[in-house]
C-alpha cells in the first residue's frame, strides 16, 4: 500500500532533576554539596532511508515517546541522559508542525537528520549552586519537559522526469518499457492508483529515475479525479514530459488542459522544462509528428512503447536536458561563492 500523507504525535524526552546531596564520608566533616545534575532527555530525529518509497509503517503506529533522562545522585554523579527516537522516512518528505502548518524539516537524501522535538535540559544539582560565600546549598534544578507536538508528514516522491497525462494515455506502458519498473497496465482509465518510479539505464553507466504520476483529468488541481493526492509528486521532478496520445479527439486541447492543471496547483510548475511526447503511434503506423502549439517545450516527440520506436531519441534528450539543468544549477552556486582576496 503507497501511503504518502500521515499524522504522528511525537513527545521528546524530559529531563532529569538534579539532586541535592552532601558528602558524607569517615573522617571528612563537613564535605560539602555533592548533588549531581540530570540527564538530558531524548531527542526525536528524523532519518532519510533510501530503503523506504512509502510512510506506511506510521499507520500502524502514531505516537512515538523518547526516554527521559535519569535524575542526578550523591557523589557528584550525573543522570544518564535519555536514548533519542529516530523515524525513518522516505527522502523526499517533509515534516510540518500540524498545528502551526510550519515546515519543521525536509529530508531529500539518504541518511539525513534533522531534530523535530528537543528533549528537555537536565536539571543541575545543588553542587553547581556552591559559592565561597553560599557553601551548603540546598537549591537544585528540575529538568525541563521535552517538546510535544503533532507532526504530519507529506511523501513528495523525488524523480528526474514525471510522466504527466491523462488516463490511459500509456504512461505505464512506457515507464515498463524504458525501465525495469513494473507499473499495474489495462485497458481502462485510473489503472495507476499510485506513483511508481522506474531507474532508466543507458549505455555509459549513464541513469536517471523516471515517475509515472496517476491520471490527471480536469479540474484535478481543485481535487477532481485522483486531484491534489499525487499532483505534489510532480513538485520534486526536474524535468516533465506532457504524455498526448495519438487517439486522443484533439492534441492541442489535451495539451492546454494538462498545462492549465498544473500551472493552477502551482504557477512553479508552470516554468519546469517540459517536452511533448506522443504515445501509441504503433496506432498510426507512419513515421509522424502531430503538429501542436507548444513555444515552451523543448522538443516535440512521437513514440511507440509496444512497438519500441522512437525511444531512443526520447531518452537521449531527456538525458543532455538534465545534464544542461544540472550544469545549471552547478553555474549559480558557483555564483553564490565569497572570493577571498
Amino acid at each position: 500500500m503507497f501511503v504518502d500523507r500521515v499524522i504522528v504525535r511525537v513527545e521528546a524526552g524530559t529531563g532529569g532533576s538534579g539532586c541535592t546531596s552532601f558528602r558524607r564520608e569517615h573522617r571528612v566533616p563537613m564535605g560539602g554539596p555533592d548533588g549531581g545534575d540530570g540527564g538530558r532527555g531524548g531527542d526525536i530525529i528524523i532519518r532519510g532511508d533510501g530503503n523506504l518509497a512509502t510512510l506506511l509503517d506510521y499507520t500502524y503506529r502514531d505516537r512515538w515517546v523518547a526516554e527521559r533522562g535519569e535524575h542526578g545522585m550523591g557523589s557528584n554523579k550525573s543522570g544518564h541522559s535519555g536514548a533519542d527516537v529516530i523515524l525513518p522516512v522516505p527522502p523526499g518528505t517533509i515534516v510540518r508542525n500540524a498545528d502551526t502548518n510550519e515546515i519543521l524539516a525536509e529530508v531529500l537524501e539518504d541518511g539525513q537528520e534533522h531534530i523535530v522535538a528537543k528533549g528537555g535540559r537536565g536539571g543541575k544539582g545543588n553542587s553547581f549552586f556552591a559559592t565561597a560565600t553560599h557553601q551548603s546549598p540546598r537549591e537544585w534544578q528540575p529538568g525541563e519537559e521535552g517538546e510535544i507536538l503533532t507532526l504530519e508528514l507529506e511523501l513528495k516522491l523525488i524523480a528526474d522526469v514525471g510522466l504527466v497525462g491523462q488516463p490511459n494515455a500509456g504512461k505505464s506502458t512506457l515507464l515498463s518499457v524504458i525501465s525495469a519498473a513494473r507499473p499495474k497496465i489495462a485497458d481502462y482509465p485510473f489503472t495507476t492508483l499510485v506513483p511508481n518510479l522506474g531507474v532508466v539505464q543507458m549505455s555509459d553507466h549513464r541513469t536517471f529515475v523516471v515517475a509515472d504520476i496517476p491520471g490527471i483529468i480536469e479540474g484535478a488541481h481543485e481535487g477532481k479525479g485522483l486531484g491534489l493526492q499525487f499532483l505534489r509528486h510532480i513538485e520534486r521532478t526536474r524535468l516533465l514530459a506532457f504524455l498526448i496520445p495519438i487517439d486522443a479527439m484533439d492534441w492541442q486541447a489535451e495539451y492546454d488542459q494538462l498545462r492549465h492543471e498544473l500551472a493552477a496547483h502551482s504557477p512553479e510548475l508552470a516554468k519546469r522544462p517540459h517536452c511533448v511526447v506522443f504515445t501509441k503511434m504503433d496506432l498510426f503506423g507512419e513515421d509522424y509528428i502531430p503538429p501542436i502549439d507548444a513555444p515552451d517545450a523543448f522538443a516535440l516527440f512521437a513514440v511507440s512503447a509496444a512497438g519500441r520506436t522512437g525511444l531512443d531519441g526520447l531518452l537521449s534528450s531527456w538525458w543532455k536536458e538534465l545534464l544542461r539543468l544540472k550544469q545549471g544549477i552547478v553555474e549559480e552556486e558557483a555564483k553564490t561563492v565569497v572570493q577571498l582576496p
